[in-house]
């Protein structure tokens, strides 16, 4: 039996909400599962990923293979850089000391997108108001 980990959608219609499950491939996507591992928020802002780490590192070292939308959340999370370092045999101690570098590495990147989109909104104001000033006075060059 081939196991993933991958979305089983819930939620209203137009307001999805995923739980991130292990399951047989074999099965359909709403279908049988073994065991849910997290859950998925995409609506809420920023986008919410909610993970049992140790069950889904459980999973991993069982050999379950995520798709490709759930590596991608789990790589948000860290948890997917926590499942390598631990694959390539790492110590705990080590992993935790690369984690924390991982964070704050993400921290930062967080804070120059911040600051790159508060720019970015100056200079639209700035745009803005510059041609608000030129089209007040329409016979002035």
């Amino acid at each position: 039996m081939a196991v993933r980990l991958r979305l089983r959608r819930i939620g209203k219609k137009k307001a999805p909400m995923y739980q991130i499950v292990a399951a047989d491939s074999r099965s359909k996507r709403d279908g049988r599962f073994l065991e849910v591992v997290g859950r998925y928020e995409p609506r809420q802002h920023p986008a919410a990923v909610t993970t049992r780490d140790d069950r889904v590192l459980h999973w991993l070292r069982h050999g379950a293979h995520p798709t490709d939308t759930v590596r991608s959340l789990l790589r948000t999370t860290g948890l997917w850089y926590r499942w390598t370092l631990t694959r390539n045999g790492l110590d705990d101690a080590r992993v935790a000391t690369e984690l924390e570098k991982w964070q704050m590495a993400q921290g930062m990147k967080r804070q120059r997108v911040e600051q790159r989109k508060a720019r970015r909104a100056q200079r639209r104001k700035s745009a803005a108001s510059k041609e608000a000033e030129a089209s007040a006075a329409p016979g002035q060059s």
